[in-house]
């Protein structure tokens, strides 16, 4: 480490519209240093880190970048000056190709005009993706990507700004373990050249295997900074949120009752083929496997939303046809998709009109919707889901990720579905949201209600799944107990190659 930091900052204050955000917060960050920024959602850390990037002006503080004070609210000058940032909410151009986003912004040119060498863009781009080990051509539109894909090329465009400090939100969220491996490796060479890297996360696991030191928010004060080895997971986790949580995961209900859902031999040609389960009451039936497996696709078929080629659903004993999303709500099963901001809510809507809006017909009368009703039944809602909101009018897009996620699956449920597809239910939510979303899990189970939950974090497929279902490259290679599962058998079979 260097005695003098990269990164020096002191006494931030931010208030919005007379509500403080961050209040007298520092943070020193050394050269080559992992320094995890940790605290709950609402902590401050987006804001403090809108502050370092340029994005947002603090009320009063200091800010030394390299030994210089940084005082500016324009990003092009921060980027200029090294600070780059992979941010959470993805920020790409669609239509332009990967080779583009990338490079926007200081693209190589040519001749007497000026002209964009894209020949040039286009071989820059294939040796950072190649670095990555991502198999990504960069002539490619970024609206044809995936996630995953679109979360690699951000970090790629981090990579080629040469930065001296780059800050990570979340930059696993969307990738498999292989990729996350390599990042990680990627993250130590730059420790090796001096890079610091200021890494924000709620997974415990990733902040000990890669964290120097670690810093806490709360409510948007200063807690502490200490070295990583100083903390133990739970200390951590009591820190961020300010008090003691018991369990992460509740006790596995293990009393299940009769199947709810089987599949026999489900498949779509390039997606899945032969899958083959059944889930029951009270069930949590787990779906591992890594990125490309074909978890989400199955789901998503499961769920109408995409169409099965071949094989037979079954609901309580019943072959049964699901074509769509009306069909399978019809059927009694509700779907919270991995992506609660594109599919899970409508932003432009109250925290009320997004519980309803799937289960209006039951609020009407003579075509006319009651909104007594539909109030009472909102407010139910959010008193059973421990929903925090300052009313029911009050937009979702203003709630924290774990108050949304909750939304969205109190939304499933006014329904009375008999099973719950969960798709990446806790991800970019903060540890105390995880929790809370754990115990209605177990409440569900106990309430007698079969869950399908996929999860790219094994602790949690681990915690709180009876049984879980490993799929790799689109086929199905084995269904685990409680007893066989373990990190080592579920990644086994997730990384298996499967003859045609």
């Amino acid at each position: 480490m260097h005695e003098t930091p990269i990164l020096s900052v002191t006494n931030l204050s931010k208030s919005f519209s007379g509500v403080r955000a961050l209040n007298n917060v520092h943070l020193t960050v050394q050269k080559g240093e992992v320094h995890a920024l940790m605290g709950e959602n609402g902590a401050g850390k987006s804001t403090f880190m809108k502050i370092l990037i340029g994005l947002l002006t603090p009320d009063s503080g200091e800010i030394v970048f390299d030994g210089e004070p940084l005082k500016t609210n324009n990003v092009g000058d921060v980027l200029k000056r090294g600070i780059s940032m992979i941010h959470q909410e993805l920020l790409t151009v669609p239509e332009l190709t990967v080779a583009q986003n990338i490079f926007l912004g200081k693209e190589t040119k040519r001749g007497l005009f000026g002209w964009i060498d894209e020949k040039k863009l286009n071989q820059q781009a294939a040796e950072l993706l190649d670095h990555l080990g991502v198999q990504i051509r960069p002539e490619t539109p970024m609206k044809y990507l995936s996630v995953a894909e679109m979360q690699l090329v951000d970090i790629a465009k981090a990579l080629s700004n040469e930065a001296k400090v780059i800050i990570m939100d979340e930059p696993t969220s969307a990738l498999s373990d292989k990729e996350v491996a390599t990042l990680f490796g990627i993250i130590r060479e730059l420790q090796q050249k001096g890079v610091a890297i200021i890494y924000i996360s709620h997974k415990l696991d990733e902040i000990f295997t890669l964290a120097d030191t670690i810093t806490v928010l709360r409510d948007g004060q200063f807690i502490a900074t200490k070295p990583a080895t100083e903390f133990t997971p739970n200390s951590l986790i009591s820190m961020m949120v300010g008090r003691e949580l018991e369990s992460l995961f509740p006790e596995i209900h293990t009393q299940t009752g009769k199947e709810v859902l089987a599949v026999t031999g489900l498949s779509q040609a390039g997606k899945f083929s032969n899958i083959n389960f059944a889930v029951h009451e009270g069930e949590v039936l787990g779906i591992a496997g890594l990125m490309g497996a074909g978890r989400t696709e199955v789901v998503r078929a499961l769920f109408g939303l995409d169409p099965y080629e071949q094989g037979e659903i079954r609901i309580n004993g019943q072959p049964t046809e699901i074509r769509s999303p009306q069909d399978a709500i019809r059927h009694g099963i509700g779907f919270v998709g991995e992506d609660r901001k594109a599919s899970g809510f409508i932003p432009g809507l109250s925290v009320k009109h997004n519980i309803t809006l799937a289960s209006l017909p039951s609020f009407a009368k003579s075509g006319f919707v009651s909104e007594k009703n539909e109030s009472e039944a909102a407010t139910k809602t959010v008193r059973n889901l421990n929903i925090k909101i300052s009313g029911l009018d009050q937009k979702v897009t203003h709630l924290s990720g774990g108050n949304q996620q909750k939304v969205v699956i109190g939304k499933v449920l006014l329904s009375t579905p008999a099973l719950v597809i969960l798709d990446e239910p806790t991800r970019g939510i903060d540890v105390g949201a995880k929790a809370e979303i754990y115990k209605l899990i177990n409440q569900l189970t106990m309430d007698g209600i079969a869950i399908i939950l996929i999860s790219s974090e094994l602790p949690e497929l681990l915690g709180l799944s009876n049984r879980i279902v490993v799929l790799a490259k689109g086929k199905q290679t084995a269904v685990l107990s409680t007893d066989e599962a373990t990190p080592e058998t579920i990644m086994h079979h997730a990384m298996q190659v499967i003859g045609n």
